[in-house]
């Protein structure tokens, strides 16, 4: 059986640390702005265009995002990134990008007849660095494609390298994508539109932090003159879920209630699922602590295949991670990717599992 088939129909027996979505607690304030938005009948109507009162000005006041940047509300920071990419991309063009990486997006950069430039990450530093970048630029590049925290190694980047990045950026006239869909789990990030604010977009999530995922809701953030360039490439002219939206802007009202004992949750698990490894001889973690809700699990050395691992995991334990090869092309076959928002028995439970399971697979 399709292994989402499998889980989805056993949902609450499972521990989902697959799709880095977070299983946390949420505050009450979002269930409550739901059901208030259920009993008032909200959804008899579309929602305004530009999203119900309050929430793109609650999105660019989270982003500290620079003034004349505007905000769209978009079905997921998926089809934020489609927009981008579609607008701002032509056949020929190149983007520099990583392997591992969130390869949806590639996707869509190919959907574009662009072609994604994938340079190596699964290496010390584990993330891009500006020579790497200088290398790789011709003059077909357009883009750079910036996730940071990084999916799936949980590697950030320092104010230091970011500017860096910029810089290259400027110098070539390239433009970044910002997508900070993690960003909410690293206390130290910057965002490239500090230094680079005319020519940065940013794709935003409320799926992760806000755990949302299933309402489907994002945005797009841009200075207004690429804003306008982008915007007719929005389909969505009736806007978003308006249950998402109200959902969405609870979280952000409440966000200083909750994000500090989220992030030490996540901490907690990382230290129980790096425990567990270092019980495994031959597996090991690239990035620790990560910067993410997600990190690296490398079972290469071990010579056990990662889908067996996810396999057994999941049918026998009831534990969902996800394969490497989701994510990695060259490197897949070397790793599981291992997400934590998860509450800490969950944690608790890949720990034993994944100790059990290794040592039937090497035996």
């Amino acid at each position: 059986m399709d292994p989402f088939e499998y889980a989805h129909q056993r949902a609450k027996d499972i521990v989902w640390m697959s799709q880095n979505t977070n299983h946390l607690p949420n505050h009450p304030a979002i269930d409550a702005a739901i059901m208030d938005a259920v009993r008032d009948k909200e959804y008899n109507l579309y929602p305004h265009f530009k999203g119900v009162q309050g929430l793109p000005e609650a999105i660019l006041n989270d982003l500290h995002a620079p003034s004349g940047h505007k905000a769209l509300v978009t079905n997921g920071g998926i089809e934020a990134l489609y927009i981008i990419t579609r607008a701002l991309l032509k056949p020929g063009d190149t983007v520099i990008a990583t392997d591992p990486s969130f390869l949806p997006i590639h996707d869509e950069i190919r959907m574009c007849g662009a072609v994604p430039k994938e340079l190596n990450i699964y290496r010390p530093p584990w993330k891009l660095t500006p020579e790497w970048v200088n290398e790789a630029i011709d003059g077909s590049t357009r883009m750079l494609l910036l996730i940071d925290p990084i999916n799936p190694l949980g590697t950030t980047y320092t104010k230091e390298e970011v500017r860096a990045l910029c810089e290259i950026a400027s110098d070539k006239k390239l433009t970044i994508i910002d997508d900070l869909t993690y960003r909410d789990f690293n206390p130290n990030h910057v965002p490239a539109y500090h230094f680079l604010p005319d020519s940065t977009v940013v794709a935003y999530s409320f799926s992760k932090s806000c755990g949302m995922a299933g309402m489907r809701l994002g945005a797009l953030v841009a200075p207004d003159p690429l804003m306008e360039k982008m915007r007719v490439y929005n389909t969505n002219v009736l806007s978003a879920n308006v249950l998402a939206q109200r959902a969405a802007l609870a979280a952000l009202k409440t966000k200083h209630e909750w994000l500090d004992g989220m992030r030490k949750t996540v901490l907690r698990n990382q230290e129980i699922i790096k425990s567990a490894v270092d019980k495994v001889n031959g597996t090991f973690i690239p990035v620790y602590p990560s910067s993410a809700n997600m990190l690296v699990v490398d079972v290469g050395n071990t010579g056990v295949d990662p889908d067996k691992v996810q396999e057994k995991m999941l049918y026998e334990h009831q534990v969902f991670v996800r394969s490497g090869k989701y994510v990695s092309k060259t490197h897949g076959a070397r790793f599981i990717r291992v997400s934590f928002t998860v509450p800490e028995e969950g944690a608790q439970k890949f720990a034993k599992a994944f100790v059990q399971v290794m040592t039937e697979l090497t035996r």
